[in-house]
């Protein structure tokens, strides 16, 4: 944990509303003049894209499972190690996992691989994560003891389901035989590595469908946010004030002394009065630090 040099984590997964998530964080940081350092979780696989396919064809052929969901498919450590240096010194190594052949264009480097590791830039004002791992402890590695804000972002798991078979059967051409082979392999790493990570955040927005997702695997549609409520749970919520919140945000309701919910379309204008004042509190902590 850090005043100087402040961490914040967004831990999500697959339905999120990964863009909103974004659009919301990008207008807290404009309307505060911050100058964030953006790092990327996939920036931490252990292996490219080559490499993971003959990594997992080795670990089937031996009975085992691999996914980038686990320690085997990604360096926790490098990312320990990242968020500890930063809120030391404000410094610390980083790439860029290139997805397409636009983000090759921008990076330089081919689809699938790294980006050369390089110095952070100096003069940032904190360290934004947003991937799968910004809360994750193994025996070894606690990635979540240098966070000082962790926020979970995730949609209940049959809407997860949804938007990865659609995603992948839409932008990467998979079968749907081959999504769910993907499912089952990756889901022993999800229960012990991703879900945990969402009873040590600070603050959870997980999405829930209003429509019938109950079976997943059939479904024609991704339910919209205006199909969906939002369900946020506070860690501590004495330090809430939730009858600003209920009045700030239309149709809401609190559904137990530490969870407030709200439709689906309001979650970005949610996190912005919700997350926007924290971090302006850290902000001006840094400031008394320095």
């Amino acid at each position: 944990m850090s005043k100087k040099y402040p961490v914040i984590a967004v831990t999500g997964s697959s339905g999120a509303g990964t863009t909103t998530v974004k659009h919301a964080f990008n207008d807290i940081f404009r309307r505060l003049k911050l100058n964030p350092v953006v790092i990327e979780g996939d920036s931490f696989h252990r292996y490219n894209r080559a490499e993971m396919r003959e990594a997992i064809a080795q670990a089937a052929a031996q009975g085992k499972t691999i996914s980038h969901f686990g320690p085997e498919g990604n360096d926790f450590e490098a990312l320990e190690r990242l968020f500890r240096e930063y809120g030391e010194t404000g410094q610390g190594q980083m790439r860029y996992y290139v997805h397409d052949d636009a983000e090759a264009e921008l990076r330089g480097s081919a689809p699938g691989t790294f980006t050369p590791w390089q110095s952070i830039p100096s003069g940032t004002d904190l360290l934004f994560y947003e991937g799968l791992h910004g809360g994750v402890q193994t025996e070894g590695v606690d990635v979540s003891n240098y966070v000082d804000l962790l926020v979970g972002v995730v949609p209940v798991v049959n809407l997860e389901w949804i938007q990865k078979i659609h995603r992948d059967n839409a932008q990467r051409g998979y079968s749907a035989e081959a999504i769910v082979d993907t499912i089952l392999r990756r889901m022993p790493d999800y229960i012990h590595y991703v879900t945990p990570q969402f009873s040590r955040a600070h603050i959870n927005f997980q999405r829930v469908p209003l429509v019938d997702t109950s079976n997943p695997f059939i479904a024609r549609d991704i339910p919209t946010p205006d199909e969906s409520m939002v369900v946020i749970r506070f860690r501590n919520p004495k330090e809430e004030n939730f009858p600003y919140l209920l009045q700030m945000l239309p149709d809401s309701f609190m559904s137990r002394a530490n969870t407030i919910v709200i439709p689906g379309t309001k979650m970005g204008f949610a996190m912005e009065i919700i997350l926007g004042p924290r971090i302006d509190i850290m902000m001006e902590e840094k400031g008394t630090a320095v």
